[in-house]
């Protein structure tokens, strides 16, 4: 089953640089990406004090929400996510986009592992039914089962890639339609459609997971 409105499929690799839309710092990281990818420690030295804050943010909006005593911080899992993004054999960041498209995968890998680690997450009769809000606000509190969830991404993503990035963005980097069409390198409107569809389809399977 493929799902419906999709308007040609997108991958991370599609993703555009467009210099004419970019402020300064958003071209100085550009650059500074395209040189680390090219093995230039120097870049790789200067990248932290350049995309910290808007990590820091991705961080901080996916948690918002998050109940109270847990143990990840929205700078820890900023913290995190960076060094493995850097901590790679390979680094192949194409620009911006693509890195803080990279950068919302990341904390979605962090997050369950940390899940996995602190055995928080239940199965059975007293698990909770996952619901994704049309805004994207959801925090940690909501996320008894989040293996549940990225289970479920991983079998959006075989049906629709772009589909499950909008949602990853949407739901574990908490952009806004707008920022998730320009990390994506599509319309708003396809985003929009493709949230929508997403969404659904993701919260009947979790239900029937249920």
């Amino acid at each position: 089953m493929l799902l419906t409105s999709t308007v040609g499929e997108s991958s991370l690799d599609s993703l555009t640089w467009r210099p004419s839309l970019m402020t300064p710092i958003q071209t100085e990281t550009t650059q500074t990406l395209i040189h680390a990818a090219e093995g230039d420690q120097g870049a790789i030295d200067r990248l932290l004090p350049l995309v910290y804050d808007e990590l820091r943010s991705l961080a901080g909006n996916l948690m918002r929400h998050e109940r109270d005593g847990h143990t990840l911080q929205p700078t820890a899992l900023a913290n995190e996510a960076f060094i493995r993004l850097i901590d790679q054999h390979s680094i192949d960041w194409k620009n911006r986009a693509h890195f803080f498209a990279l950068a919302a995968q990341t904390m979605r890998r962090v997050l369950v592992d940390h899940a996995r680690a602190r055995g928080a997450i239940k199965r059975g009769g007293d698990r909770r039914r996952i619901a994704l809000a049309e805004d994207a606000a959801i925090g940690l509190d909501q996320l008894d089962d989040l293996l549940a969830l990225d289970e479920a991404l991983h079998k959006l993503a075989r049906l629709s890639e772009r589909q499950a990035r909008v949602v990853e963005l949407r739901f574990f980097g908490g952009l806004s339609i707008e920022e998730t069409a320009e990390m994506i390198g599509v319309s708003p409107r396809t985003v929009k459609g493709d949230w929508r569809v997403s969404r659904a389809w993701l919260e009947r399977e979790l239900a029937d997971e249920c």
